[in-house]
């Protein structure tokens, strides 16, 4: 399970810092507590598919992207070029 939130944590924090949302904003348009998001991108609790899911809407994306083990490679990668 630890890689499974390593994944969901990078991926989390990658959409957030290249959307330039801050954990705040992303509370508010989650509907999730902020202090969850932090400990969420710090790897602390696994996440539900209900939260997952409104954390991917919130930063629009697809519910997948924020499992799949290349999206923060791939949306670092995007942003240098």
């Amino acid at each position: 399970m630890t890689g499974d939130r390593r994944i969901v944590a990078s991926n989390l924090r990658a959409l957030r810092e290249i959307r330039k949302v801050a954990q705040e904003e992303l509370a508010v348009r989650s509907g999730i507590d902020r202090s969850y998001i932090s400990d969420l991108e710090n790897e602390k609790y696994a996440i539900s598919v209900d939260k997952l899911g409104n954390l991917a809407e919130a930063l629009g994306v697809e519910t997948w992207e924020m499992l799949h083990p290349a999206t923060a490679a791939r949306l670092r990668e995007s942003k240098q070029a």
